[in-house]
């Protein structure tokens, strides 16, 4: 068996990649400039290296770009408007009808049950967190904004049909992508020696 050569990685650039991680939203990204689906591809490749248990790769993407953007965003803000009744808000349903014409690309997240009636739905839930990670790192390290979110119709047990997901599937949001126009803020964490118990003896 012929064994991947081993690579010796940079630890200070991967620390840098980690505490540089950010959400860059749809108000940040450049206009009319599109991301080559190669580069989308990758993204999705480092996602596929999720761990994941028993093997299952639970994680399901459709990636919609050019006219693909228009048929979701015509898609979300009818189901919007056919779902939410008393509680609809036209404002809503135009940020959901015109938002996804200012991205590049929009990657919905799913996450198909395993029929192993052992794994826990919370374990496929996480692998697929554990991918969506690993598209925000890549992200971040193609010089893209993007960002995580669970907004719109995610909760919508009527939308999952569209994203090819069924009834025992889960719908966990949407990745949005484009070139960053306006540069993310600096982030904070508070100290992590506040959140972490150390047991020696």
């Amino acid at each position: 068996m012929e064994i991947e050569q081993e690579k010796k990685i940079d630890v200070d650039q991967i620390n840098w990649l980690m505490k540089n991680r950010r959400s860059v939203f749809v108000s940040q990204f450049t206009q009319g400039k599109t991301i080559p689906d190669e580069i989308v591809m990758q993204l999705l490749e480092n996602a596929n290296w999720a761990p994941t248990h028993k093997k299952t790769e639970p994680w399901r993407f459709t990636v919609f770009t050019g006219e693909g953007l228009k048929k979701l965003a015509e898609f979300q803000s009818a189901l919007y408007k056919k779902t939410r009744g008393e509680k609809f808000k036209q404002a809503v349903y135009e940020k959901l009808l015109a938002t996804p014409l200012l991205c590049s690309h929009i990657i919905s997240i799913g996450m198909k049950r395993s029929t192993e009636v052992s794994i826990p739905e919370m374990e496929e839930i996480a692998a697929v967190a554990c991918a969506v990670q690993n598209l925000y790192l890549s992200t971040v390290a193609y010089g893209l904004g993007g960002y995580w979110t669970t907004g719109g119709i995610t909760f919508d047990e009527e939308a999952k049909e569209f994203f090819g997901l069924r009834r025992e599937d889960k719908l966990l949001g949407f990745f949005y992508l484009g070139y960053i126009e306006i540069p993310p803020v600096k982030g904070t964490r508070g100290p992590i020696e506040d959140k972490t118990v150390w047991i020696k003896e």
